[in-house]
């Protein structure tokens, strides 16, 4: 079994002060759950920033680890963004946590013209917004952690206009350069599938829409191609997840 994993938001700082094989503190919340997974002295963690920083460490006492190594940094073609329209509330988290085990580099919440969640007001204003994406991004971490990943918990600010997605593109939560993208709308009624699409691009953009699905409106706001994922309709929260296995085989995102 892999080492379980722990954020530690200033990693780096606490790396920079100790060096690979100096004492790191995990704030409370971690060592908790370390507490709760009875996780015994010199037993190996991996703790990281969720930013791609990742060091090894064997357990210690109370809230301190000590470091073992730092470990290389994940370097993938093509980082893969989603932009996940917001579903219902019972499913809300699900989508997050789904498309981060599967290994999503970013996530933008969509309030797409068909979606029944609202997260901004008509008019504008924020709303529901500061609440609704701090549960994104606790999932976010929660599966990230799970998944016994360095990276990926990453949640932009809302869209609520599919037109101003070139605007939160930027900037990249990673430290490749992104020189070329490809941006893909899930669509049932599409003609393309998924697998006819050339993806050796450095970012794939996914578009999920609602149940309902995208406005044509919305298919005309930006410059994508639509694609279908295969003959089945998924649900809103499980359809990144599958793109994501798709997406896994057809480039070499899961070559180790």
């Amino acid at each position: 079994m892999t080492d379980p994993v722990f954020l530690v938001p200033d990693l780096a700082a606490q790396l920079d002060r100790a060096g690979e094989t100096g004492q790191f503190t995990l704030p409370p919340a971690e060592a908790k759950h370390a507490a709760v997974k009875r996780i015994q002295t010199g037993e190996p963690v991996v703790l990281t920033d969720g930013a791609g920083l990742g060091v090894r460490a064997e357990w210690g006492t109370g809230e301190t680890v000590t470091g073992t190594g730092v470990l290389p940094a994940r370097s993938v073609r093509p980082r893969v963004t989603i932009v996940q329209a917001l579903p219902k509330a019972e499913r809300s988290e699900l989508a997050v946590d789904l498309a981060v085990q599967a290994g999503a580099d970013r996530i933008i919440p969509w309030q797409a013209d068909r979606c029944i969640a609202k997260w901004a007001n008509r008019s504008g204003k924020a709303g529901k917004e500061d609440k609704a994406r701090a549960k994104w991004q606790a999932a976010a971490v929660s599966a990230m952690k799970q998944s016994r990943r360095l990276d990926g918990a990453v949640v932009g600010e809302l869209l609520t206009d599919l037109a101003d997605l070139p605007d939160h593109l930027e900037p990249r939560p990673w430290p490749e350069p992104v020189e070329t993208v490809q941006i893909l709308i899930l669509h049932e009624e599409a003609a393309t599938p998924l697998t006819r699409v050339d993806l050796d691009v450095d970012e794939v953009v996914l578009v999920i829409g609602p149940e309902g699905g995208v406005a044509p409106r919305e298919i005309d706001a930006v410059d994508a191609q639509a694609v279908v994922l295969g003959p089945e309709v998924y649900r809103t929260a499980s359809a990144a997840a599958v793109a994501l296995g798709a997406i896994g085989v057809l480039t070499d995102r899961w070559a180790r």
